[in-house]
């Protein structure tokens, strides 16, 4: 079989067709065949021996994707709502982007971005210069996941500025890592028992509904007004600007709820920053690459174009490489001028393989007019995500249907919620939105829920089709159903 597959990338090499698609096809089914026999046995040793730490949405072991499905080795089929987190935007085994890497695979694999260059990397740079959300940002440095890139975004901040405290947003997911899980405020999972975390972060509040303890008709302008005088506070009382390297946002809060940020907050930011030369890190490693495109005429590959915003860090990862591990941290270069050689780097930062699989990411996103189809199908999704919130019989359960693009959420009430907040509803089932993801999974369909609230999350592939939309739409409205009906 080896040999086989060997054979096929080889001669894709050589005459540059598509065979990679099928080679991985036949792959796949001998797989199959031995899966069987061997399913189990691995099964059984991933739960003696993979770390309790890690969590499982389904079962089993996920041996096949193509485009928006994934099948697992007993034969359980799935419509991916997931995309791996956010990741797989163009869905699974994009055939030019399995291409790219293969192809890659034959040439050279690990070229160690602190001994030369290699093709890739300058390549991508080639390709995400032209994309970038604003035309300062040349200076790149690649890395392999969103937390090792916002390690790296917090570490230029405070050598560039020669300051040490960050501000982050209440709600905000930054990654797992030390310097990353000091700034996430989402979730206390992420950071208990390991405290004290890295000193020097404050938090002020997201110009989310929840945070102010208001109801989610509150317009945003009186969210924005309050977050922002928070703000003014914690410089006032907490850490001085003189003391302040950077302020770190999400312009849609991923793990905290899928919230986006009004245009008016993200300019506010902006405006802050430059009166106290603080530097604004802007965290699109969720929400870039298309993901949250389809807003209008700023609209482009990411979510703060539409504010017309000026990052000074710009972090991306995810569906950069679309399931190779790749992150990206660029600034300008009159800022990283002032990093030493060797401060930054990496054993495997900007590998090769996976530089190779981002280019070809970029191109296929503008050969097949991605963030059309990202607009198209955002709106299909948003009309029947409102149909829903508007029928009487689901009215009561939904509280909030929001996103940005194929970023979208749906917030339910909780009985279960703070006493203090005001948007408890004492009369509605326990965990609404893990039932209903749950109900979901048994009907075929992979879906997340996200935050501290009773918030599911949808994360189709960006170039999903109209009837594959319609089909998850179908799964959902029906297990959205069997809850409300079972209560």
């Amino acid at each position: 079989m080896l040999r086989a597959w060997t054979s096929a990338l080889l001669s894709v090499s050589k005459n540059g067709t598509r065979l990679v698609a099928s080679a991985s096809r036949i792959q796949r089914v001998s797989a199959r065949g031995m899966a069987s026999a061997t399913s189990s046995s691995l099964e059984e040793i991933g739960e003696l021996h993979v770390t309790k730490g890690l969590g499982r949405l389904v079962t089993g072991m996920m041996v096949d994707g193509d485009g928006s499905y994934v099948t697992m080795d007993d034969g359980r089929h799935y419509l991916d709502f997931t995309c791996g987190i956010g990741v797989t935007g163009l869905g699974h085994c994009h055939p030019k982007v399995s291409k790219a890497a293969a192809d890659q695979c034959l040439s050279i694999v690990h070229s160690q971005c602190s001994i030369a260059f290699h093709k890739p990397y300058l390549e991508l740079i080639q390709r995400l210069l032209p994309i970038m959300p604003h035309k300062s940002l040349d200076s790149f440095f690649f890395w392999n996941s969103g937390s090792e890139a916002v390690e790296a975004a917090l570490k230029m901040a405070r050598i560039i500025t020669g300051k040490q405290n960050i501000i982050s947003m209440q709600g905000a997911y930054h990654g797992r890592t030390f310097g990353a899980m000091a700034v996430t405020k989402s979730k206390t999972i992420y950071s208990e028992g390991v405290h004290p975390l890295m000193p020097g972060v404050f938090t002020t509040p997201f110009p989310y509904w929840h945070h102010a303890n208001v109801g989610p008709e509150t317009p945003t302008k009186k969210l924005t007004e309050d977050a922002l005088y928070q703000l003014d506070l914690l410089l006032s009382q907490q850490t001085a600007p003189e003391n302040t390297a950077a302020i770190i946002v999400e312009p849609v809060i991923g793990e905290g709820g899928y919230v986006p940020a009004p245009v008016e907050f993200l300019q506010g930011l902006r405006a802050i920053c430059d009166k106290h030369d603080i530097l604004l890190i802007v965290d699109e490693v969720q929400s870039g690459f298309g993901r949250t495109s389809g807003r209008g005429k700023k609209d482009g590959f990411f979510a703060i174009q539409e504010s017309g915003v000026r990052p000074d860090i710009l972090v991306i990862a995810k569906g950069l490489a679309n399931g190779f591990p790749l992150s990206g941290v660029v600034s300008r270069k009159e800022l990283t001028d002032k990093l030493k050689p060797g401060s930054m780097g990496g054993t495997y930062a900007g590998n090769a393989v996976s530089c190779a699989a981002a280019v070809a990411v970029v191109d296929a996103m503008q050969e097949e007019n991605v963030l059309e189809n990202v607009k198209a199908r955002s709106k299909q999704l948003f009309d029947f995500l409102s149909g829903l919130r508007a029928t009487p019989a689901y009215a009561p359960f939904i509280l909030d249907v929001r996103g940005r693009g194929l970023m979208v959420a749906m917030e339910f009430a909780s009985s279960t919620a703070s006493a203090h907040d005001i948007a408890r509803k004492r009369e509605v089932p326990a965990k609404l939105a893990s039932k209903i993801a749950t109900r979901c999974i048994e009907r075929g369909m992979l879906l997340l829920t996200t935050s501290v609230y009773e918030t599911i999350r949808f994360i189709p592939p960006l170039n999903i089709s109209e009837e594959d939309m319609n089909k998850g739409c179908e799964i959902f409205e029906q297990a959205l159903k069997d809850v409300v009906t079972a209560y």
